[in-house]
């Protein structure tokens, strides 16, 4: 199967930041192909439009030992960077809280893709971001996506995720609906990329691996 480390790692080396998170789920795909030229490869593929017509898999992996499902996020914060003599104007995403809650909802969709017909038989979701508050933890507890906080360390799952009781209309604008998640998965930084010292110039990612339903930890 797909080590997303090793992948990741590999990648940083190639593309250290990107335009977009289209560029990144591109470079991505790419790298898998080219790592693995036995797999056929496949970017926003729904694996059962009967059951959900709208649903689309980022990257879908067919590989002779099983096929893997992977959903990316791309979040930055401003930065405007050159390498290799290429221009990257990153813009700020905004608050931290949607981003997380949609990271989360990844791997509810996820668990859900391996239990379909001709499902896949392993999942990873990957956020890849230079903004340190999303690694970061929170400096206290009464804040209202304390459910879906993501930093270096914490655990996510299981059972009803909701957000706090005072979060404002737009902060959850289209993203109302509590996440049910079947198992606890423990989350690991790691570095990406750096290009300085300075605000939003640090790039890490956090890959989450969702396994089989009978292999989940509750």
């Amino acid at each position: 199967m797909l080590d997303i480390d090793e992948l990741m790692s590999d990648l940083s080396l190639r593309r250290p930041i990107f335009h977009s998170e289209a560029d990144f789920q591109h470079a991505l795909a790419w790298r898998i192909h080219e790592t693995r030229p036995d797999c056929d490869v496949r970017l926003e593929f729904n694996p059962s439009p009967d059951a959900d017509s709208r649903m689309a898999v980022d990257i879908w992996v067919r590989l002779p030992e099983g096929t893997v499902a992977i959903e990316l996020k791309y979040c930055t914060r401003e930065l405007q960077q050159e390498w290799r003599n290429e221009r990257f104007v990153l813009r700020q995403h905004g608050g931290q809280p949607p981003r997380r809650y949609d990271f989360v909802k990844d791997v509810q969709r996820l668990e859900w893709t391996l239990q379909i017909p001709s499902p896949a038989d392993y999942g990873f979701a990957v956020l890849l971001a230079n903004e340190s508050m999303y690694w970061t933890p929170p400096t206290r507890t009464n804040i209202t996506d304390i459910a879906f906080r993501i930093h270096d360390g914490h655990r996510i799952g299981s059972g009803e995720l909701r957000w706090g009781i005072s979060t404002g209309a737009k902060t959850k604008q289209n993203r109302e609906e509590p996440i049910y998640l079947n198992g606890t998965y423990a989350l690991y930084w790691r570095d990406y990329s750096t290009f300085g010292n300075n605000p939003g110039e640090q790039f890490r990612y956090v890959a989450v691996a969702v396994p089989p339903a009978k292999e989940r930890t509750p």
